[in-house]
């Protein structure tokens, strides 16, 4: 599908794999050019060959780096502005789950989850912020159900997604009516741990399809699998395009209807 993102840059954080590989696929596939960073330099080359062979070279950039990393982050906005001129989008989805209890979750485990899935927001946001103004832009930020939904054994990650939640809806109100903010919240989704998770199977006879549609029965998702990377990069790039203009604060599930909130 296409979104309409000619003439238009987006950037995306975590972009070398899983969810945010596929929305650069995405968004490039639309139009874009677009800009992308990740801490793993080589799957992030290898990412970035695969994305400039079938999108073109000159509608792709790269970098390199940690996004706790402030000054890093800064000097990736300066990149992406002396090479594209501009920002349209930015896409937050860099942060993995942390499985733990509260009783075996250390004072540093909290302090390094909270610092993790609230400051991938806020260091890019503050760099991207000013060109973002400047072109009437968005921010979409890939989220978790676990946001609405927290689960016992992920409660310090579950706790921070509600912080950053929170953060979503107060920057939709306080960067309008420039930018606008919204998020996807993925339920369970078939990339990252769950095809680690799914490679380490006990029975190695047993098929992905199989695997996974076991596990969405065991979960209970209605619709009886787990979701696609690219199911949830089609929900960003429609948050992120004019198709979405009116709406900002939102928040959009892709979780094949495992939520149980209303």
């Amino acid at each position: 599908m296409h979104y309409g993102y000619e003439g238009r840059v987006a950037v995306v954080t975590g972009g070398s794999s899983g969810i945010g590989l596929e929305c650069v696929r995405t968004l490039l596939a639309s139009g874009a050019k677009v800009a992308f960073c990740a801490r793993n330099e080589g799957r992030l080359e290898n990412a970035a060959a695969v994305m400039a062979r079938d999108f073109g070279e000159e509608n792709v950039l790269t970098r390199a780096l940690s996004v706790l990393d402030a000054e890093a982050v800064n000097a990736f906005a300066k990149d992406v502005e002396a090479t594209f001129g501009q920002c349209d989008l930015l896409v937050n989805n860099a942060g993995q789950g942390r499985q733990s209890t509260f009783a075996d979750t250390t004072d540093d485990d909290w302090r390094a989850e909270y610092e993790l899935k609230l400051f991938s927001q806020i260091y890019p946001i503050r760099a991207f912020l000013p060109m973002l103004k400047a072109a009437q832009g968005s921010i979409v930020t890939v989220n978790s159900l676990l946001a609405y939904q927290p689960e016992p054994h992920m409660v310090c990650t579950s706790s921070a997604r509600a912080g950053v939640q929170n953060l979503v809806k107060s920057l939709s109100v306080e960067l309008a009516p420039e930018v606008r903010v919204n998020s996807i919240l993925i339920g369970m989704v078939g990339s990252g741990q769950w095809t680690r998770r799914f490679a380490e199977r006990e029975d190695q006879s047993v098929s992905r399809e199989e695997w996974y549609g076991a596990l969405a029965a065991r979960k209970g998702i209605p619709l009886g699998r787990l979701g696609d990377p690219a199911e949830a990069a089609a929900a960003v790039a429609f948050l992120g395009s004019r198709a979405a203009s009116y709406i900002t604060g939102a928040r959009l599930e892709v979780s094949g209807g495992l939520s149980r909130h209303i």
